[in-house]
């Protein structure tokens, strides 16, 4: 997951922290700045659970070894397959390790150093390139599927300039598949253990932190908003999941833990096809 599923204290320090309004410009630029400072405490701290060559959906624990949300290895194996937000490319690298051909992709130059440095450790290697998914350099129609675990979704102000972005660079048929922050986890406090919401639903507000650095937002989207912004750029919506939280996971991640996941979803998956 390229996201910190949950609002933590920006490397810097921020001098505002909270919910208030955000340019679009300005969150991707404090974004990039946010996940190049912290790849490096971000990994110490959530890397283990992550796995170096392990592909997890989200802080549930979804894998997709066991779920095949991208469909079984041996028709992937014939595909071509870009990842959008891959931050330090760990679902990448467990797909190149599977014979599956991937390119992975993040904002942030520091996260894809830190898969360069993954990279090496390991010896599996992919292309990894530094790309704002809302302007992708690939040409029209070159993968099959795209996907993130985390990425690039709830860091943007218009969700929808990722999704026409996404189905711009897929072949007809093609499909994308990405995770997100579940909608109802946003009426509820960080704190892992609350079972109380303590705002809104319908209040779109995003969360940010103003710094020396730049600002780091995250942007709230209801269901219906999610569904809005992928049917409106070309998308047929085939699945959505809400992945349960598994039984043997006892990690925590900001505000997901399995307290909270035994009564409340905390991940959106959403698969779309291309017309």
């Amino acid at each position: 997951m390229t996201s910190d599923p949950g609002k933590h204290p920006h490397p810097s320090f921020p001098t505002a922290a909270g919910y208030f309004p955000v340019d679009g410009e300005e969150a991707i630029a404090g974004n990039a700045v946010y996940w190049s400072e912290g790849a490096r405490d971000y990994l110490a701290e959530y890397g283990e659970f992550l796995g170096d060559t392990q592909f997890r959906w989200c802080p549930e624990g979804l894998l997709e070894s066991e779920a095949e949300l991208l469909g079984p290895l041996p028709r992937l194996r014939h595909q071509h397959l870009l990842e959008v937000g891959a931050g330090a490319a760990q679902c990448s690298r467990w797909l190149t390790c599977e014979g599956v051909s991937v390119v992975a992709t993040d904002l942030a130059p520091g996260m894809i150093e830190a898969a360069k440095r993954l990279n090496a450790a390991t010896g599996i290697t992919m292309p990894l390139l530094v790309a704002d998914a809302r302007a992708l350099p690939f040409d029209d129609g070159c993968f099959d599927q795209v996907f993130t675990a985390f990425g690039a979704i709830p860091f943007v102000k218009d969700a929808e300039e990722v999704h026409r972005e996404v189905h711009r660079v897929l072949r007809p048929g093609g499909w994308w598949t990405f995770a997100t922050t579940h909608p109802l986890r946003w009426a509820f406090p960080d704190d892992p253990t609350s079972l109380t919401a303590n705002r809104s639903y319908f209040d779109r507000t995003p969360y940010a932190e103003r710094s020396p650095g730049g600002t780091y937002a995250e942007f709230h989207r209801t269901l219906g908003d999610h569904v809005a912004e992928v049917t409106s750029a070309g998308f047929v919506i085939t699945a959505m999941i809400e992945p349960e939280w598994s039984a043997d996971n006892r990690h925590i991640w900001g505000g997901w833990s399995p307290e909270r996941g035994r009564y409340l979803p905390g991940t959106l998956i959403i698969q779309a096809r291309r017309g």
